[in-house]
């Protein structure tokens, strides 16, 4: 998969660094670029599980798609975040921003 889709994945690798440091900013970006990979993603997840679940071993294909899911949140944490779009509220941070701490 990953060799298969080389391009791809440098291509989502610099905008998934790009977002994790500025959401706000990248929003857009990340959502457009993360499009295309969740498609690579789900095309392999059908290709590895998409039979099984007919078969005598049907209840383990949950299983599996879970940890090829786990998987890649190993690589890509917020890849659920993909097609969220951020509001701001006047005076309130962005939801699902964490904020910054400040020393002084």
């Amino acid at each position: 998969m990953l060799l298969e889709n080389k391009a791809a994945f440098a291509d989502f690798d610099k905008v998934y660094h790009r977002y994790n440091l500025d959401q706000q900013a990248n929003q857009e970006i990340f959502n457009r670029e993360g499009e295309k990979i969740q498609e690579i993603f789900k095309k392999y997840e059908n290709q590895l599980c998409g039979h099984s679940e007919k078969g005598i071993y049907g209840k383990f294909s949950a299983n599996l798609a879970e940890k090829f899911w786990v998987l890649i949140r190993k690589k890509y944490p917020k890849i659920d975040f993909i097609g969220v779009k951020l509001s701001q509220a006047p005076g309130r941070p962005a939801i699902f921003d964490i904020p910054k701490i400040k020393l002084n």
